[in-house]
């Protein structure tokens, strides 16, 4: 019973897990905790799609341990089952049940009925969309339309107002998708949610050590200087990472009046390999180009203090999940995955290869620019500051 869950961690652990990662705890820091690989810990949040489990009680009609002792005592000495009944204060059909239940008279044991009847609550119950074929199919139809779930719960309660059969909550729906094991909505309609997530996250992420939003001494985007927002100047930067398999990663530059991209190949997304490999890159370009760098809450600029002082280029970090914020920047990354689909392990491109894949973006006409080049603009734009 001690260890019943997920494999290696006992009851009391597992319960640990799902507090911590509730309260906003990254996965590292919970696999540093229990000292378990992290993908191991994610794995088991994952089963069920990062929500977490209500902690189980017993129904209040459920015979308590004590009043199962009680009976197992009354049967060892002979006493009826309504004599039983009346002793414990419950009804003689209750007590009748509980001891064919578990092998009559001459095998029913306390002990081994309490933990039998504790296991049987295990078995997994039908949700709503399991039971209604008809309502699963609706759900499945908007959501395959890019629906979210808020938005298909308000219109069947809008289209059938007086049919109760066809409600089903957001929550519900969420549940369904996320946890795989109940078998209900298809894995796929994940994929049509606005985040992509295959797990839930708690509110609270990103106030605890190494999460996202814990930079020392960011300064925030609100303070960028108001030529930085209006594109007036060339020289000011947004980057980030695009990550890959097996842990591989490219840092993205792009240059907010041009839209001029750069790739930049790192062996991690550790911070001072980040800033090791961005120091490089800023440091080839021309003293008009160097001006800043607005960067999201990720980890990997923890140490832009040091970038700074190496490259006179001043960081901005975005506000949290407010990727909007690095506008360009993210409209880039997404081009980016034409040459490197999601899934794609990204440690066997060399920055020759990355180059090469810039220079094709770079030289593409951009309907923002009045169909110039990214490269044309960036050129003009430097030939005027001298």
């Amino acid at each position: 019973m001690g260890r019943r869950g997920p494999p290696g961690l006992s009851l009391a652990e597992r319960a640990d897990m799902w507090c911590r990662w509730k309260a906003g705890y990254h996965v590292r820091e919970i696999a540093r905790a229990f000292g378990r690989d992290h993908g191991s810990i994610r794995s088991l949040l994952a089963q069920r799609g990062g929500i977490v489990p209500s902690v189980r009680t017993r129904a209040s009609l459920a015979l308590t341990l004590v009043e199962r002792e009680d009976n197992s005592r009354g049967i060892a000495s002979g006493e009826s089952g309504r004599s039983i009944a009346d002793r414990i204060g419950r009804a003689a059909s209750t007590v009748s049940r509980e001891i064919s239940r578990h092998g009559g008279r001459g095998a029913s044991r306390a002990n081994n009925a309490d933990s039998v009847a504790w296991e049987s609550g295990l078995r997994p119950k039908s949700c709503l969309l399991a039971l209604n074929g008809k309502l699963r199919n609706i759900v499945a139809s908007k959501l395959a339309l890019d629906w979210s779930p808020e938005q298909v719960a308000g219109w069947l309660n809008f289209q059938y107002p007086d049919d109760e059969s066809m409600r089903v909550s957001h929550e519900t729906i969420y549940r369904s998708l996320f946890i795989q094991a109940r078998g209900v909505l298809k894995r796929e309609l994940i994929g049509h949610l606005r985040s992509k997530r295959t797990m839930r996250h708690s509110r609270k992420a990103g106030t605890h050590g190494e999460s996202r939003g814990q930079i020392p001494d960011a300064v925030s985007i609100r303070d960028r200087p108001a030529e930085i927002e209006d594109r007036a100047v060339p020289g000011h930067w947004e980057g980030d990472l695009i990550s890959g398999t097996k842990n591989s990663h490219i840092v993205t530059l792009v240059e907010r009046q041009s839209r001029y991209t750069a790739l930049v190949k790192v062996a991690n997304k550790e911070t001072a390999t980040v800033v090791a490999a961005l120091t490089r890159q800023i440091r080839r370009l021309p003293t008009s180009l160097r001006r800043s760098l607005t960067w999201d809450r990720g980890h990997e600029m923890a140490k832009h203090k040091l970038f700074t002082v190496a490259t006179n280029v001043k960081v901005y970090f975005c506000d949290p999940s407010s990727p909007w914020q690095r506008g360009s920047n993210e409209n880039t990354n997404g081009l980016l995955r034409q040459y490197f689909p999601k899934g794609t392990d990204l440690s066997g491109y060399t920055q020759v290869d990355l180059d090469k894949v810039a220079l094709r973006l770079n030289q593409r006409p951009r309907e923002t620019l009045g169909f110039q080049t990214p490269a044309v603009k960036l050129r003009a734009s430097v030939a005027l500051t001298h």
